[in-house]
């Protein structure tokens, strides 16, 4: 198994280096499995948004075709799905990240508002840091 690093993935789905795009294309067709770390997603989300500014619905479909692809192994399948789930929502990816990812879990607080009203049905709860 080996994993790829966020560059080759952003060459794969963006094909904005050709070479580079070709060179991704072989190595994943080359592999029985590949190894998805929750971070190269989290990375991956952030670039295709903050530098290529990509809309969270084709940023969603993007992650949905990586993680379809036969040879990816995703790192806790479950919480990305369900942090899937919630980008759909329209959570932020990294904050739907962290709620799937604190599943069994009794709360998460935060100082972000937007979180809070989001997710304060959420399981686990999002919660506001309390005053005291």
């Amino acid at each position: 198994m080996v994993t790829l690093d966020t560059n080759v993935w952003v060459r794969y789905l963006t094909n904005d280096d050709e070479l580079q795009a070709r060179r991704a294309m072989k190595v994943l067709e080359r592999s029985e499995a590949v190894f998805l770390p929750k971070t190269v997603l989290l990375e991956l989300e952030w670039v295709l948004r903050a530098a290529y500014r990509v809309k969270p619905a084709d940023i969603h479909r993007s992650l949905l075709h990586i993680l379809g692809l036969p040879m990816v192994v995703a790192e806790c399948a479950g919480q990305v799905e369900a942090a899937l789930d919630n980008y759909a929502q329209g959570y932020d990816f990294a904050d739907a990240l962290h709620l799937a990812s604190s599943d069994t879990l009794q709360a998460v607080y935060t100082f972000d508002e937007q979180f809070v009203r989001k997710g304060k049905h959420a399981l686990p709860p999002v919660k506001g840091v309390p005053d005291k």
